[in-house]
């Protein structure tokens, strides 16, 4: 670990310098430095520095007395800071970055805007409109607030000669009680507001009334980690496509999940499965960026038909914030968060791709499906060159109960969302239209799921709404109400990523999360009030022996057992929630077929079930996916925990020789169907109607051979300017229940769409 001495900052002096006294510009970054490394001595005698560079170290918080009287730049990028207080001891301070640092939040930004009076840019952002509002308008309502707050409850309990011991637990009530009932803003500011009010009152006590102010005073009371509740913030609003090409040269690479290779695929190139076998790599890789290629790309979105058209400026919604400035109350809140539409241009364009499909004749029993629509909609910064942005998740929106709905948007299940690098977009199949996007700039997602909510409308009627739940490395949930263009809220669910998400079938505020920490939470999401308050709070954690990457409720009880797929074998948990213990460990852990014996560590990147009782996996032997009866591997009636048992294997399925771990399945079980895509960009389709029968008899044997595919869709030839994109990889393909569409996410950000004729 590096030490900070006064040669290290001589030789880090931008440029090098003979004197402490005498340096200006500072870079301390990718030193592995800790809070504990920042000598306040030492720094003190900094007394010209004006730029200070601490990206990419470790620091969890700043010393109090660092004393840099002229600090005016900081940057303090890719740390671990939970808390930004003590950055008022620099009050000349202009420019100040900490992205990257996933504690902090959006309370975090507004209490620097407070603190830091001359701060005008903040991760990259002019802030200056908004901390004014900060500083002047909200401090002057929460102060009239905190005033009247006091007269009615509390000044009438002060007598007019009163003791020491009286003023101290007066003092303790009101602050306490004025914390919890003074509320402004949007809850996700409630944390700021509770720091604000705190301070408020506490200078209105020693200030209007003459009640010193103790130096050990209440600490302030933080909401609990089991009931957060948000919604959406200003720097987390969809931009217009101005502010997005502005936020371009700002570009803040985001971390992957998977090391590729940047070679051409060949069998001497392929990734080997040692590369990733411990939890610590697994863990890495989630951090690290994938697959760069300098390939040319294309300077229009992608389509098959005809090039997105990014909206222009005055496309953009009205009352859209600008420089993160929240609306005030009684203004349109709600549309100063919406996400943004890509329209379908009418024009043509000499680099729009040349679409031209590869025929498979390997088999005869095709399914006639033809590819639709090639989108490039999650691209970082919207820039047209990004081939780099990974895409992982997708999810069709189930259709509502309320019959036919006016708003095509979500009129049926050929929505799609889909997730990858900073964004979440919704597209329709049929018309290859991004219907709206949402961004966040520092996060990287990688699941998205679906539930929907019976929620009171202003009207005090109920109506079913769809709620969509994204997560990714920053280990936050967002929860979007998509009819509304509004993200109301965000769970802070874990410290690390979070590798999956999904809802109960049966309880539809319950949300499970799997995440890097080797935990599986369980969630009550709450559901929001007419003016998206809600609460969400944690009923469940299940321990995991290793990262899960997979979850899967069992069909025929799905408030009983959890399957998961993690980085060291398949696990099955008891979820019912009557039992007492809320935290648990596995129940029973399954194992496969080895090379030589049947054997429990593999890594399972892919799981779902068929039906109600067939399971299928893919584990990290290359060439097969299994297919395995829940009910013939499962003793329920044993007793006790972490329990081994042999997955009773139903038949394998024929797949790619590759061993690149983390291009999962997915089923159709309406028309029971199997499809997994491989490392050339071919989706592997299997129709499994015809032996779902005799796997379901009591005396089901086991196919004998392995089941080829019904059909392999290749990749098509997509040239742009006469170039080949990059080497395709595809992490997931999803079809809708009636299998109409499916949709295909890849490795070079493009997401294809085919559909069955």
């Amino acid at each position: 670990m590096s030490k900070i001495t006064t040669e290290l900052l001589l030789e880090r002096a931008v440029p090098r310098s003979t004197r402490l006294r005498k340096i200006e510009t500072l870079n301390l970054s990718k030193l592995q430095l800790k809070t504990g490394d920042l000598d306040p001595r030492l720094f003190s005698r900094l007394r010209h520095l004006q730029k200070l560079d601490l990206s990419d170290n470790l620091l969890d918080k700043f010393p109090n007395s660092l004393t840099l009287p002229d600090l005016r730049v900081l940057n303090c990028n890719n740390n671990k800071l939970e808390d930004v207080t003590a950055l008022k001891q620099f009050p000349l301070l202009e420019e100040l970055t900490y992205e990257n640092n996933v504690y902090l939040t959006l309370n975090d930004d507004y209490k620097v805007m407070f603190l830091l009076q001359n701060l005008r840019l903040l991760n990259g952002k002019d802030i200056t409109k908004l901390a004014n509002h900060v500083r002047r308008a909200n401090s002057h309502k929460l102060t009239s607030k905190v005033t009247a707050h006091w007269k009615k409850f509390f000044r009438d309990q002060l007598p007019e000669k009163y003791t020491a011991e009286q003023v101290k637990s007066i003092k303790k009530k009101f602050l306490k009680s004025v914390q919890t009932n003074v509320v402004h803003g949007p809850s996700s500011l409630s944390e700021f507001t509770r720091w604000r009010v705190k301070m408020i009152a506490e200078e209105f006590l020693a200030n209007s009334l003459g009640l010193e102010l103790n130096s050990d005073s209440e600490p302030e009371e933080k909401m609990d980690e089991n009931e957060e509740e948000s919604t959406e913030s200003p720097r987390e609003a969809a931009k217009s496509p101005r502010e997005a090409a502005e936020d371009v040269a700002q570009v803040t690479v985001t971390p992957s999940k998977r090391k590729r290779n940047h070679s051409k695929s060949s069998p001497g190139n392929k990734r080997s499965k040692t590369q990733a076998n411990t939890e610590e790599e697994a863990a890495d890789n989630a951090r690290k960026s994938g697959h760069v290629e300098d390939d040319p790309a294309p300077d229009k979105p992608r389509t098959s038909n005809q090039p997105a058209k990014e909206a222009t400026p005055e496309q953009e919604a009205e009352g859209t914030q600008k420089n993160g400035e929240q609306l005030p109350k009684g203004q349109s809140n709600r549309r100063s968060s919406q996400m943004t539409g890509e329209q379908k241009s009418q024009e043509q364009d000499n680099s729009v791709v040349i679409l031209t499909p590869v025929k498979n004749s390997k088999r005869k029993e095709d399914v006639s499906a033809e590819p639709l629509h090639f989108l490039q909609c999650h691209s970082k910064g919207n820039s047209r060159e990004d081939f780099k942005t990974q895409l992982w998740s997708c999810v069709f929106e189930p259709v509502l109960d309320s019959g036919a709905r006016k708003d095509p948007i979500v009129s049926s299940s050929r929505t799609v969302a889909t997730c990858g690098g900073e964004s979440v977009c919704l597209i329709d199949c049929e018309t290859g239209t991004v219907l709206k996007k949402y961004k966040v700039a520092t996060e990287e997602f990688f699941s998205v799921a679906w539930t929907t909510l019976t929620m009171v409308i202003s009207d005090s009627r109920k109506k079913a709404h769809n709620i969509l739940a994204a997560a990714g490395r920053r280990g936050i949930v967002k929860l979007i109400h998509v009819a509304a263009d509004f993200c109301y809220g965000e769970i802070k669910a874990h410290k690390k990523p979070i590798a999956t998400v999904c809802f109960s079938p049966t309880q539809e505020t319950h949300l499970f999360t799997a995440s890097y920490d080797k935990r599986i939470a369980l969630w009550d999401i709450g559901i929001p009030d007419c003016d998206y308050n809600f609460k969400a709070s944690q009923l469940l954690v299940l321990e995991t022996a290793s990262i899960p990457l997979r979850i899967a409720l069992v069909p025929t009880c799905p408030e009983q057992y959890l399957l998961a797929g993690c980085e060291n074998g398949c696990f099955a948990w008891n979820i019912k929630l009557d039992k007492g213990q809320k935290s648990r460990p596995f129940e029973a852990i399954f194992q496969f077929p080895g090379e030589e014996s049947m054997t429990t560590s593999h890594r399972v990147d892919g799981l779902a079930f068929l039906n109600d009782d067939v399971v299928v996996s893919k584990s990290s032997k290359p060439g097969c996916i299994y297919l395995w009866s829940w009910s013939k591997s499962f003793d329920a009636k044993g007793k006790g925990c972490q329990r081994t048992m042999s997955a009773v294997v139903l038949a394998e399925l024929e797949w790619s020789t590759t061993d690149m771990s983390y291009l999962t399945l997915s089923t159709c079980p309406a028309k029971e169907y199997v499809f997994c895509g491989d490392e050339k960009g071919s989706v592997w389709m299997y129709n499994l109607s015809n032996y779902t029968t005799a796997w379901g008899s009591p005396k089901g044997k086991r196919s004998e051979r392995r089941i080829s595919p019904t059909q392999i869709l290749q990749w098509p030839e997509l040239r742009v300017n006469g170039e080949q994109p990059p080497e395709v990889l595809v992490n997931n393909v999803v079809a809708d229940p009636a299998f109409t569409y499916l949709v295909v996410l890849t490795s070079v950000n493009i997401t294809a769409i085919w559909k069955k004729s």
